[in-house]
């Protein structure tokens, strides 16, 4: 007599999201950081170590690329809510979540938070550069670009 056991398996795709979050967001923070490098070299030497009270090197280069997994975690929140279901939407919507991010981050809280801690690279508030403004519209759009690609593989 041969007898049979189903077993039910479930899988969990919770993680996927927010892992590919991360990982388009680290591409995108590295490709946004690129930027700086050449062009506002300051903000990652002096500015963004000096908000965690930090000096010089590449503390500036790995806070940054740290951000940007961060705000990966939250497009993929963000992704799993709307639901983007073409590359199209998703790049579109990363160019737009830049753009936010440069408004409210960069022109908003980052001169805010450097005059708190008493930086030496306290920017004007509000904190109004078309350079920044680049630099965040090309994370958003890696950052939109990669995550529909980087989730394939989770």
């Amino acid at each position: 007599m041969v007898s049979e056991t189903a077993t039910a398996r479930t899988e969990s795709t919770a993680t996927v999201s927010w892992q590919a979050g991360i990982v388009a967001g680290v591409l995108a923070a590295l490709v946004m950081g690129a930027m700086m490098l050449m062009q506002m070299r300051p903000v990652l030497e002096v500015a963004i170590p000096s908000m965690y009270t930090l000096m010089g090197g590449t503390a500036g280069f790995t806070i940054h690329v740290a951000h940007g997994a961060i705000l990966g975690i939250a497009f993929a929140g963000l992704a799993g809510v709307v639901g983007f279901d073409s590359l199209g939407k998703s790049l579109g919507s990363g160019v737009v979540y830049g753009v936010v991010l440069w408004a409210v981050l960069a022109v908003l809280v980052m001169p805010v938070w450097l005059g708190a801690v008493g930086s030496p690279a306290n920017p004007p508030l509000p904190n109004v550069s078309t350079t920044s403004l680049m630099g965040h519209v090309v994370y958003g759009a890696v950052l939109g670009a990669a995550f529909p690609t980087v989730e394939r593989f989770f």
